[in-house]
This record gives structure tokens, C-alpha cells and sequence, in this order.
């Protein structure tokens, strides 16, 4: 009678565990991180194509060292952030880093409206190349931040489910942070465009 009512808890609780959802928690962090690591690598294809992209602008804007300069240090302080795993756990240190990324896509748009002053620079079939490269990067940034909030916004929803909302209490599993913008009433407001310069 022991031995049956032992298998018998055995199974209960196998099949308590296979229900917990402890495997989709696995399964859905997982997918964070690879979703997060490609942001990264995304982020760093874009910091590569940068210098390329300001020394091409160098030779034409000798007088435009402001901007460069800001590009470069924007640049700097983005890939010098220490990315770890911690990064997604802590809403601070994943502001902090969007904050970086925000200045270095600011100052790259800062140095596109400067370009325009400069015809031979447009015309420049390197500069053009560059140029297509990074925004193709920023297609392939914003791509990569979608994916990644959905991933962010799956793992969050079992995380606050109920029953995996317990099994998420006791192995220590939390609601990750999402991308955010930092001025969202200057993100809702429309650029301005002026074609006539």
C-alpha cells in the first residue's frame, strides 16, 4: 500500500511540475535574451559604420568639428556602457542605456541635416553608400527593438498569469522592462520638413 500511494505522489507530482510552467519560463526567457541580443548586435553594426561615416564627412566639413565631435562622443559613450545580462533586470541601468543609444541616434541626425549643406558630399558615392548602410541599420534597429518588446511583453504576461504567477514567486522570476522613449510629447510631435533652403 506504501509503494502504490508513493507512485502515486511520484506522479502528482510530475504532473504538478509539467503544469507549473516552469519550462515556459524557459522557454520565454530565452527568447528575451536572444531577442535582447540582437538589439546588440544591431547596435554595434551601427557603432562599426560610424566612423567610416564620420571621416567620410571630415573631408568635406573641415568647419563642422562641433558635430562631429558630438557624433564621436555620443559614439563613445554608447559602446563604452558594460552590457551584461543584469542590464534587463535592472530598469535603471536599461534607461541609463537607452539614454546613450537615444544621444547617438540624435547627434546622427544632427550630422545627416549637416551633410545637406554639402552638395559634393551627397554626391559622394561613398557617402551615399554609408549613408544607405546606416539607415538601412536603423530599419534593422528598430526591427530588432520590436521583437524584443514582443518577447519582453510575452515572458511579462506568464509572469503575472495566474497559476504561472506562482511558479514565477517561487523560482524568483520578475517583469523585465520594455523599451520606452524618453520624451514621448517630442516623439508625438511631427518633424518639420522645409524644402526651401
Amino acid at each position: 500500500m506504501k509503494n502504490i500511494f508513493r507512485k502515486f505522489l511520484i506522479i502528482l507530482a510530475v504532473f504538478t511540475l509539467s503544469a507549473c510552467g516552469y519550462n515556459q519560463f524557459q522557454t520565454k526567457d530565452e527568447a528575451v535574451n536572444a531577442a535582447w541580443a540582437e538589439v546588440l548586435n544591431q547596435y554595434q553594426r551601427r557603432a562599426d559604420l560610424i566612423p567610416n561615416l564620420v571621416n567620410t564627412v571630415k573631408g568635406y566639413t573641415q568647419h563642422e568639428n562641433a558635430t562631429l565631435l558630438a557624433v564621436t562622443q555620443a559614439r563613445a559613450a554608447a559602446t563604452g556602457f558594460q552590457i551584461t545580462p543584469e542590464v534587463l533586470n535592472n530598469p535603471e541601468a536599461f534607461r541609463q542605456f537607452q539614454k546613450l543609444q537615444g544621444e547617438l541616434s540624435s547627434a546622427l541626425s544632427r550630422l545627416m541635416a549637416v551633410s545637406e549643406n554639402y552638395p559634393n558630399l551627397k554626391a559622394d558615392t561613398s557617402f551615399r553608400d554609408l549613408q544607405a548602410q546606416l539607415e538601412g541599420t536603423e530599419n534593422r534597429i528598430t526591427v530588432a527593438r520590436q521583437r524584443y518588446i514582443q518577447a519582453v511583453a510575452d515572458y511579462n504576461i506568464l509572469v503575472r498569469s495566474f497559476p504561472s504567477n506562482l511558479t514565477a514567486k517561487m523560482f524568483g522570476y520578475h517583469v523585465k522592462p520594455s523599451f520606452t522613449v524618453e520624451n514621448e510629447k517630442a516623439v508625438s510631435t511631427a518633424p518639420s520638413v522645409d524644402f526651401g533652403k
